[in-house]
């Protein structure tokens, strides 16, 4: 329990400009961070014992927090302040809006045969196995980048092109991999996505600047990414499903909700708000559902008064999503400690200690910094909002562009997110294909760890900062006007 003589609280202001009370805990600049790291353990171990839900994750979750509140050598008061200061920050529930408007849309033109209508395609067009595979990621990277939100494009294509890509031949594993690393592409290279703006708002700089100067680090971990899909994405287990009978899943009817995705794509590159374009989408396809003869009204919302409930693909699209979005709240809440508790200054110092002057070595610092907030924070742009500061500060003492901090800052933060199996955008791909289970049986669930290794986008873009940090590789450093420029002027 709290000791009897708590040592002085101390003021500081979070990301809001909000003051908040700086928390002490046992264990050093360890204590803050045992909430955060008992939600990783429990998330691995129910993944170990295969008994992974969004629900389960929320009581490891809970736990951890309270854990907290016993480390705690602050009044309890402060440190129960600062959990609902956590779960209130902006970056949580952006997520969640994020994915119940993407959800609502998925489940919509899923009610109306959208995912019947690739299939189709597929076997109209010879596209199968490890072709599919490479779509997937080409189309989730387009939608990302397009609309700005790689956990929307994460439930959306999880939701479409996952079922379809399994009748296809698609390997199940690989294929949500390559789904995960559309959405890290996009979510790293959208204008309008929240990482770009805020790696770019927190270096001081201008987005479509830094879209332009990250575009080859993007394309470089991409290329490999699509081989690697072509080789080893095809290889599904088909035989549970006769050709035959696969074939029958297909019926061309439901192309006629690609009007929809096509609409979105379209309002979204053309400046739209992220919500407006995915609303417009949502109610093109209810229009056109009942329309062309794909479904009635009652599909896509009912009342079911004998069941004393509200049923359908809206419904369907926003509540199947509850639990993972209470899991969010608690998640960045425990990021919020970490920050509150002391542990993100010490990480500091303990980097520039090392850096001593050295260019390569900040930008070194840098990428194992931004990657141990991210292994740590699973929400990427909680933990972008909190690595952020100490990306601008190391940077700035050696000069480097506010492009370059901000391309290591949001690439890392980008990539990671989609990777660990207790990250946000793996966990929402797993609810999403559990909740498919019943719909299709031929959808199986998936252990969170079994796809970590084939997010490969998401790998090779980790890789590609690494060498362009040792390297050198698109090293800017600011110049007499503040233009990127490739010698230090500071060292001649």
């Amino acid at each position: 329990m709290a000791t009897e003589n708590p040592k002085p609280e101390v003021q500081k202001q979070n990301q809001n400009g909000d003051t908040v009370t700086e928390l002490k805990f046992r264990f050093g600049h360890l204590g803050p961070a045992i909430p955060m790291l008992f939600f990783m353990f429990w998330a691995v171990l129910l993944s170990v014992m295969d008994v992974v839900t969004e629900n389960g994750l929320v009581v490891g979750a809970t736990i951890g927090l309270a854990i907290g509140l016993f480390l705690c050598e602050s009044e309890w008061k402060d440190y129960a302040q600062g959990v609902f200061e956590g779960m209130t920050q902006t970056v949580g529930v952006v997520a969640i809006i994020a994915w119940f408007w993407a959800g609502t849309l998925a489940s919509v033109l899923q009610a109306g045969g959208l995912v019947e209508g690739l299939v189709w395609l597929g076997f109209a067009t010879g596209v199968k196995g490890s072709m599919f595979t490479v779509v997937t990621f080409l189309l989730a990277a387009l939608f990302a980048t397009a609309v700005g939100t790689g956990y929307g494009t994460t439930v959306a294509f999880s939701m479409l092109m996952y079922p379809a890509g399994i009748v296809m031949g698609s390997h199940p594993v690989i294929l949500l991999g390559a789904i995960l690393s559309g959405a890290a592409f996009g979510d790293n290279l959208a204008p309008v996505s929240d990482t770009t703006i805020v790696s770019a708002v927190t270096q001081d700089t201008d987005v479509i600047g830094v879209v332009k100067s990250r575009f080859r680090y993007a394309v470089a971990a991409a290329i490999p990414a699509i081989i690697a899909f072509a080789i080893f994405g095809g290889g599904g287990a088909i035989d549970e499903v006769t050709n035959a009978a696969a074939q029958s899943v297909g019926k061309p009817g439901g192309l006629v909700l690609l009007i929809p995705f096509a609409l979105v794509l379209l309002l979204a590159f053309r400046g739209h708000h992220l919500l407006t374009s995915l609303s417009w989408g949502i109610i093109s396809a209810i229009v056109l559902i009942p329309i062309f003869g794909l479904g009635t009204l009652g599909d896509i919302l009912r009342f079911n008064f004998e069941a004393g409930e509200v049923q359908g693909a809206i419904a369907d699209g926003i509540l199947g999503y509850v639990s993972m979005a209470i899991l969010i709240l608690l998640i960045v809440a425990a990021g919020h400690l970490i920050s509150l508790g002391g542990t993100m200054e010490r990480i500091r110092q303990f980097a520039t200690e090392k850096i001593q002057g050295v260019a390569r070595r900040a930008e070194i610092a840098i990428w194992a910094l931004v990657g141990v907030l991210n292994s740590l924070i699973t929400i990427n742009t909680a933990a972008e909002i909190l690595a952020a500061p100490f990306v601008s500060d190391i940077g700035k003492s050696m000069n480097l562009h506010p492009y370059r901090r901000a391309n290591f800052l949001d690439s890392m933060t980008s990539a990671l997110g989609y990777i660990f199996p207790w990250a946000g955008g793996t966990l929402l791909g797993i609810t999403t294909i559990s909740s498919l289970t019943e719909k299709y049986d031929y959808v199986q669930a998936i252990n969170p760890v079994e796809v970590v290794p084939f997010v490969f986008h998401g790998w090779f873009l980790v890789i590609v900062m690494f060498i362009a940090a040792y390297t050198g590789w698109g090293r800017r450093y600011i110049g007499k006007n503040g233009e990127p420029v490739k010698e230090n002027p500071l060292e001649k």
